[in-house]
């Protein structure tokens, strides 16, 4: 499967407001991206999880910190994340 680069342009002085290294703070935008993502019923659980670069459950669980319920799922969207996995 080939993949996609996104890329966004941003100045090192948002760094420095934010107190994050480069590094952490694309790992934060990648997560804000598929949480946001998931949130709208856009992309499973799954590809969420992909797009971040960690495990389904690991992914499902980080949704508490944005007040997001990991469970608010139709059943076919529960069995598509599952073959997903």
């Amino acid at each position: 499967m080939k993949d996609n680069t996104l890329t966004i342009a941003y100045p090192d002085d948002l760094l420095l407001s934010l107190k994050k290294s480069p590094g952490e703070f694309e790992a934060e935008a990648r997560l804000l991206l598929a949480v946001k993502l998931y949130e709208l019923h856009r992309v499973s659980s799954g590809m969420a999880a992909q797009l971040v670069g960690v495990n389904r459950v690991d992914f499902l669980m980080e949704l508490a910190r944005f007040n997001i319920s990991a469970f608010d799922q139709e059943p076919d969207e529960i069995s598509e994340d599952y073959n997903f996995a």
